[in-house]
């Protein structure tokens, strides 16, 4: 048994009675081959959520920080997320958004699923920002499809992102797959990128019911 599947038998039936969560739309995901899960970022649990009512394994980037720690709290933490399958990225750094770019084309090239927040970080308010363009560039470089999602509720049970969640009941939709094979060979230019992140977004914002903002999340954080 591997560590995500023992991690999943031992804590699933835990968190389902915690957070109750109601899956709508799973179905959509392609059982086999590579895909890109898309979606909005409440809390932290979500990236707990998705790997929980998924049944394929999905891989997706973290902050090294959550490896690194010292002490027996510290090994815990890296034993678990490198279980579910996050892998770790120094986003802080100069080269941070390149590395996980080509951590991500990694990950599709092998036929998998990766999970991916186009905002870039937590909603500081609820609301749904702007997306960044490597979701776009993914599925241009690799030709997988978008799988939009929207995660419901996880706010109300860690409000900041901080802090042991509440129990109560989270809701995650799945839309239909979007193509944008129309656009092969067309990674490098703005436009394109812009427009294929803005129809990912509309989706996200359609499953989701927030309200959109038209800037960065990074940005409303520094105001």
């Amino acid at each position: 048994m591997s560590r995500f599947a023992f991690l999943k038998a031992v804590l699933g039936p835990l968190m389902r009675l915690m957070f109750r969560p109601q899956v709508e739309g799973a179905e959509r995901i392609p059982g086999s081959g590579p895909v890109i899960l898309a979606g909005n970022h409440l809390t932290f649990i979500d990236s707990m959520i998705l790997p929980l009512v998924c049944d394929r394994q999905v891989v997706f980037i973290g902050k090294d920080e959550y490896v690194t720690g010292k002490g027996l709290k510290g090994r815990l933490m890296a034993w678990f997320f490198t279980g579910v399958g996050m892998i770790p990225v120094d986003r802080d750094g100069g080269h941070g958004g390149v590395a996980a770019l080509m951590t991500g084309r990694r990950v599709l090239e092998e036929g998998r699923v990766f999970g991916i927040y186009p905002e870039g970080t937590r909603s500081p308010d609820g609301r749904l920002y702007r997306g960044r363009t490597g979701i776009a560039r993914l599925t241009l470089m690799t030709g997988a499809p978008v799988v939009p999602f929207a995660v419901i509720g996880t706010d109300r049970l860690q409000p900041g992102g901080k802090g042991l969640p509440r129990p109560g009941r989270v809701t995650v939709r799945f839309g239909e797959p979007l193509e944008f094979t129309r656009y092969e060979g067309m990674d490098r230019d703005r436009f394109v990128l812009r427009a294929v992140t803005d129809e990912v977004m509309s989706e996200v914002m359609r499953l989701s019911g927030q309200e959109y903002v038209d800037m960065y999340a990074t940005k409303a954080k520094a105001a």
